[in-house]
């Protein structure tokens, strides 16, 4: 049975394909007349016609017209004409705008542009004090809040409950809204709309008033009659906010209610008010900032979370995995932030949809793109440039967005007074594409694209090149009110050079690449606004190429080694239940079952048992053919939460989650480095298994503050670490070179938010430990003696503290504070004569440390005026990336010169860094 739903009271009606019933002769589009008979038609079949022949284009309440019948014949009549004769014996009245657009209200008419020197200023259309822009059909947006929508049929079934489902998009770009709450309040009723803007809610039968809220949007709501299941798209209109970048927010009580513990959402805002060092907004810094989050020091992009590496992070680029998620020796990481929608980070009680990497997930969305209109953002910064162009292809059907980065590094480094950096090159660019298309209202197809590519040479003759390739296609199928399904197929690949040129003799290339095809369906079913299932499917196609060095030129006397090929499949089948019990007590309980072979053709040696595993006790090798098994491993991964709601202000949540990894990185620096190489799990490399266990506490303050703690411990089985002087790349038997440790973490996280207010900000505090046990059967295969040793990112204690102060609606300024414990160092203790050769006696690993991390950053944010009649809104940032000077140590590493030991300490930033940057938006 087909369920009826009334049309929204403001409706922009562009139908770009839309044959008429009847026809229209038009002379001449604009003011010009028109010619044509309008006999027997509906109000709205008349604005269509009008619309298909000319650029006039109508905003209206349908319930005002479905009464009114259009029956005329006019010649050489312009469209206001015709609208006057149409509405005389009616109490319709319509304004027209410069830009064509009709207004149609009921009983006064609309004015389309203010008087002049309206506030007091001799510009139409600038506003002296409440500096907003004006929205002429917001009187409009009224009447559907007051208007009653009919959603299904009377006497339709028994049932006490019916469903209401649908979209709640931007009205003005047409994009659907993610985490919109929809609810009513008695009874307290509510869900939020996901990543495609779709909700889904199961209410009594009878009349309700929906309330529909969202950051960055004005509240809303809607007066419903609900008979039976049936269908209501939303639009909301956004509130008048600047240039959209991105900010760590929430709504203030989604903290306290929510069942997920360890999210941090990220939401397109303000991100400049976290001053960076040179000058472009960038996601990671802002993650930096959070509870649990730290790197091995500033300059990178890994991240290690709650005591994790930084490649057990699941980082995905709208559902495609991203390898390397940094530019520019990390300075910058991959994501344009123009173009982003929603930015979410699990660190603990991960759904069992997320699969394949121990630590957390980062999951990153960009927007559809503009469905209505077209629009464009960018900047330009001391070092990079941006720009990004969205909009229609068919409009409210198809839309696209392209967006680009690049940076001219290279000229500023040819203007410093030095001869190293002078011959130096560093480089990059990244290009964004995605298309969206709205088939109908049960289907929708997104695309998307990204490439990026690095360069460098820094002081030599050795240049290094990596880049990232990913594309993603998803269907979106809705098969009713409470069941949907998304099937995905993604691309992921990462892959590096490193060539070297100078010395003929010694001139060498050096490849390595890793790929990924990913297919899987997730699918969604809502039994009632308390009770939610998610299932589904995944499978993933490894391909590695670990290793490609050959001669590079007829002079080489470098001899071609090419390691074997890597293959693997990883496969995984899921379901997820989240179930409301009460109002105060809510549970969500996974299971995820995850399957690996890895495949060949592969040569596998085999090792003297009773030895340590080296070159010298290879004692045959087994060879597979292609497609064949040569290790396989499997086993279920369990998640739950659960949250416990104390009062209306404040709630306890406890998490629990098991990971297993096949894909590990190996890598024997600090931080992501373009020439670390991926491996998958074999007969040798077991996969990773985590177990993580959190409860927190959560409690809001006077409706102002957000306070909130979290405590964890997790376990880590196989963590790979790697024996001394260890050689990783082009090894073609990392088996003897690597050990399994045993890993565990845990900490206590700590923040307060206010994010009201002229002055707002969070501080954040983080106790941390990470250690591993490398305890093998033989001196050669243990660490330290087999004792516990802090891993290189062990980092007991950091405080963060974010500030932001606005003086007006275009003055704001920003201060940033960082402290961390320096990271852990193995250093030299003594020098020893050995054969008459001098040698270096060192302590156990991760013994000590470097010295502690501190550093200030300041910001002045200036936005544009915001009068109408511009051409772009625009602002300024003029911030000092570490204000202090400090010197802060990236490591500290020691040279031998002329019989002596020197040390050394590297600082990445040692001084202040001015910047300033230029934004805009049309």
């Amino acid at each position: 049975m087909k369920s009826v739903t009334d049309m929204p009271a403001i409706k922009n009606i562009v139908l770009l394909f839309l044959f008429g019933l009847y026809s229209v002769h038009c002379i001449a589009q604009d003011d010009k007349p028109l010619s044509g008979d309008f006999k027997n038609l509906r109000f709205d079949e008349f604005v269509i016609q009008i619309e298909k022949n000319t650029d006039y284009h109508f905003y209206y309440n349908p319930a005002w017209t479905d009464s009114l019948t259009v029956n005329l014949s006019v010649i050489r009549k312009t469209v206001p004409d015709i609208l006057d004769e149409i509405f005389q014996s009616t109490d319709l009245r319509y304004a027209v705008d410069k830009n064509h657009v009709i207004y149609i209200s009921l009983g006064q008419s609309l004015m389309t542009d203010l008087p002049f020197d309206f506030f007091g200023e001799g510009e139409q259309g600038t506003r002296k004090n409440n500096e907003q822009e004006y929205s002429p059909y917001e009187e409009i947006e009224k009447t559907k809040e007051e208007k009653l929508y009919t959603i299904g049929f009377k006497n339709a079934n028994s049932k006490t409950t019916a469903n209401i489902a649908g979209y709640i998009r931007n009205a003005k770009s047409g994009e659907g809204v993610i985490g919109a709450s929809v609810f009513i309040e008695n009874p307290l009723v509510g869900v939020a709309s996901d990543q495609f803007g779709y909700f889904s809610i199961t209410l009594p039968k009878g009349r309700h008033e929906l309330i529909i809220k969202s950051l960055e949007m004005k509240s809303s709501k809607r007066q419903v009659m609900l008979y039976s299941d049936g269908k209501l798209d939303i639009e909301l209109i956004e509130d008048i906010t600047p240039l959209k970048e991105v900010v760590v927010e929430s709504e203030r009580d989604a903290q306290v209610l929510g069942l997920q513990m360890g999210l941090e959402k990220l939401d397109i805002k303000t991100m400049k008010q976290i001053p960076v060092a040179l000058g472009e907004v960038d996601i990671f810094k802002a993650i930096l900032t959070l509870p649990g989050v730290q790197s091995v020091g500033e300059g990178t992009v890994g991240l290690n979370i709650r005591g994790g590496a930084s490649n057990q992070n699941l980082i995905l680029y709208n559902d495609a995995t991203i390898f390397n998620p940094s530019h520019l020796f990390g300075f910058f990481s991959a994501f344009n932030p123009d173009i982003l929608k929603n930015v979410e980070l699990y660190k603990s009680g991960i759904p069992a949809e997320y699969g394949g990497r121990l630590s957390a997930v980062l999951d990153v969305n960009t927007r559809e793109g503009n469905k209505r209109k077209f629009t464009g953002s960018g900047g330009i910064s001391p070092v990079t440039g941006r720009f990004s162009l969205e909009g229609p292809i068919f409009k409210d059907k198809t839309s696209f967005l392209i967006a680009g980065r690049s940076t001219y590094s290279d000229w500023l480094l040819t203007q410093i007074p030095s001869a190293t950096l002078n011959n130096s090159k560093a480089s990059f660019y990244d290009l964004n594409l995605a298309i969206s298309h709205q088939m109908n209202d049960k289907n929708n197809f997104y695309a998307s694209g990204y490439i990026s590519k690095d360069g460098f040479r820094l002081g030599s003759d050795t240049t290094y090149k990596y880049a990232n390739q990913n594309a993603s296609v998803k269907w979106k199928h809705v098969f009713g009110n409470k069941f949907y399904g998304i099937l995905t197929g993604s691309y992921s690949g990462y892959d590096y050079s490193v060539t070297s040129e100078e010395n003929p003799v010694n001139a060498f290339q050096l490849a390595y690449s890793v790929q990924q095809a990913n297919l899987k369906a997730d699918f969604n079913y809502f039994l009632n606004s308390k009770h939610t299932i998610n299932f589904g499917a995944s499978s993933i196609y490894y391909k590695l190429a670990p290793g490609d060095l050959q001669p590079n030129g007829s002079e080489s006397l470098v001899v071609s080694n090419v390691l074997q090929k890597e293959q693997g499949q990883e496969s995984a089948i899921y379901i997820g239940d989240n179930f409301e019990i009460n109002p105060r007590l809510s549970i969500y309980a996974g299971l995820r079952y995850s399957l690996f072979q890895n495949l060949g053709p592969k040569d596998v040696y085999t090792y003297n048992p009773d030895e340590p595993k080296n070159e010298n006790n290879i004692l045959d090798t087994v060879q597979y053919e292609a497609g064949k098994k040569v290790a396989s491993y499997q086993g279920p991964e369990y998640r739950f939460s659960v949250r416990y709601t104390l009062s209306d202000n404040s709630s306890i949540k406890f998490g629990y989650n098991k990971m297993r990894q096949y894909l590990q990185m190996l890598s024997n620096t600090a931080a992501i480095s373009p020439t670390d190489i991926w491996k998958l799990s074999d007969s040798y490399i077991k996969p990773q298994i985590g177990d993580q266990y959190s409860i927190g506490y959560y409690k809001n303050l006077k409706s102002m503050f957000e306070t909130s703690a979290e405590v964890y411990y997790k376990t880590m089985e196989n963590f790979l670490d790697f024996k001394g002087g260890a050689k990783l790349i082009l090894n073609r038997h990392i088996e003897t070179d690597v050990v399994n440790a045993t890993g565990k973490a845990y900490g206590a996280e700590f923040m307060i938010k206010k994010l009201s207010g002229k002055l707002n900000g969070w501080v954040s505090y983080t106790y941390s430990r990470s250690l591993l046990q490398a305890k093998g059967a033989t001196p050669s295969e243990s660490i330290n003696q087999g004792k516990w040793y802090p891993s290189n990112y062990d980092k007991p204690h950091a405080v963060n503290f974010i500030g932001n102060y606005k003086f007006s609606r275009r003055f704001s300024m920003s201060l940033n504070m960082t402290y961390s414990t320096g990271r852990p160092i193995t250093l030299p203790l003594a020098k020893y004569d050995l054969n008459g050769a001098k040698r270096l006696y060192y302590s156990d690993r991760n013994q000590y440390r470097i010295p502690d991390y501190f550093r200030t950053d300041f910001a002045l944010n200036i936005e544009g005026n915001h009068k109408i009649k511009k051409l772009a809104h625009s602002s300024w940032t003029i911030a000092v990336y570490n204000l202090t000077g400090r010197q802060n140590a990236y490591s500290v590493y020691f040279v031998s010169q002329n019989g002596t030991v020197n040390g050394y300490k590297l600082s990445i930033f040692g001084s202040q860094i001015p910047t300033i940057t230029y934004n805009f938006k049309f």
